[in-house]
């Protein structure tokens, strides 16, 4: 005899407006139909609202969350102003604070954040950690630890990110190979620092030597800054390809490419859809953005993530992806019942194909990990961007007011 379901979410609507009712068994979707005739554990009525797959940030800076108070707004305007030609000062200015870095206040910080994640039923996260001289290798353990403490509720993949360069910053590489040997799961790269465009080929070279080694995804941040010579997206692009690991690596910002000739970036898709690279884009914390339209239009995949958090980059954000496709609506005209529709996938399937997650879906043997929103459609969860009803992570309903005690006990520097 089959064992009964653990939970059947009734009334649920999909983005097809079809109303269904879900089975979740062991962790899985287990049946999907109209009415369906089963006994349950438990219930969970959906009233009609929109039931989706959980969100999806594919780029946050967890180990920097809550900083901004611990420095000068100096590098925030370093980033942000003169069209972000000097995005690199920014860099300098907000490593300051990677003198005082100690996995002790980092790991409150990061708890915060994702504590505030699964309330907002942000599920999955690709967190980046610097390693450096200065940060040395405690926001990589801090991330770790909390990797662990919130496992089977959020899912966070750890990038060992060398956030001042490879070369720039002698001592980095022998810091990222204990990052991943200590079990970080992705390595990340941001060419463009480096000073000239042969350490930034030996710098993409590096990451992807270490990914190979390690079985690893590669995460790069390309081309962060106002400068339509900088074009470290393509050398990454060519990489992949050489190598063989289409769909293996992940782009994010390239905001250079907002000024970018469009004689090239057309030349420039062709190169990225061969690589199946994708793109990560952050329109909100920048003046300056990826060409998400064209990128789409060109068949590449494009996803949006939360950047920052109160850091030296960006003053505001709650890990809420809701919010961050609502800001990005504006920010990239995307106003149209259709793009609200592909703005949603840019938090939920693109972001997870993006991250290249398993059985991730609304469909027999996804993982059960889904939001119960108020709201029936998409316009109205964008709309609103409030909290979902009802979070559920591998199967099991997520304890919101645990998610937020922790959230509210965790110290802010």
């Amino acid at each position: 005899m089959s064992r009964l379901p653990d939970i059947v979410i009734t009334n649920a609507r999909t983005r097809s407006r079809e109303v269904v009712d879900i089975a979740i068994t062991d962790g899985a979707i287990t049946a999907i139909g109209s009415r369906l005739d089963h006994a349950a554990q438990s219930f969970i009525d959906a009233r009609g609202g929109l039931v989706t797959p959980a969100f999806v940030n594919p780029h946050l800076h967890l180990c920097k969350v809550w900083t901004l108070p611990m420095m000068s707004e100096a590098a925030l305007e370093a980033y942000q102003g003169a069209n972000m030609s000097e995005a690199a000062k920014a860099i300098e200015f907000a490593a300051v604070v990677k003198s005082k870095y100690d996995a002790s206040w980092i790991i409150p910080n990061a708890r915060r954040a994702v504590a505030l994640a699964a309330l907002h039923g942000n599920l999955h996260i690709r967190a980046f950690a610097d390693v450096d001289t200065k940060a040395r290798l405690e926001g990589v353990k801090a991330l770790l630890a909390i990797r662990e403490e919130f496992r089977g509720i959020v899912e966070i993949q750890v990038v060992a990110f060398p956030q001042d360069g490879l070369f720039r910053e002698p001592g980095a590489d022998g810091l990222m190979q204990k990052a991943m040997a200590l079990g970080a799961d992705v390595v990340g790269g941001i060419p463009w620092v480096e000073a000239d465009e042969q350490h930034m080929r030996r710098h993409i070279d590096f990451c992807f030597d270490l990914a190979a080694e390690h079985g690893a995804d590669v995460s790069m941040l390309l081309d962060d800054v106002g400068d339509a010579t900088m074009r470290t997206l393509d050398i990454m692009a060519r990489a992949v390809i050489a190598r063989g690991v289409e769909g293996r690596a992940l782009a994010h910002h390239c905001r250079a490419m907002a000024l970018y000739p469009d004689s090239y970036l057309r030349e420039l898709m062709v190169l990225l859809e061969k690589a199946r690279v994708g793109v990560v884009s952050d329109p909100h914390t920048g003046p300056l953005h990826a060409r998400v339209k064209e990128l789409m239009g060109a068949g590449i995949n494009v996803c949006l993530g939360q950047d920052d958090i109160s850091d030296a980059y960006y003053p505001l954000g709650r890990n809420n992806m809701l919010e961050v496709a609502f800001l990005a609506s504006h920010l990239l005209w995307m106003t149209k019942k259709s793009e609200l529709e592909t703005l949603y996938d840019m938090i939920t399937t693109r972001a997870a194909a993006a991250m290249n997650l398993e059985r991730y879906g609304l469909g027999l043997g996804c993982a059960a990990n889904l939001v119960v929103l108020d709201q029936a459609d998409v316009t109205e969860a964008l709309r609103f961007h409030a909290s979902p009803r009802i979070v559920i992570s591998h199967g099991r309903v997520v304890d919101t007011e645990r998610m937020r005690a922790l959230a509210e006990a965790a110290g802010v520097p």
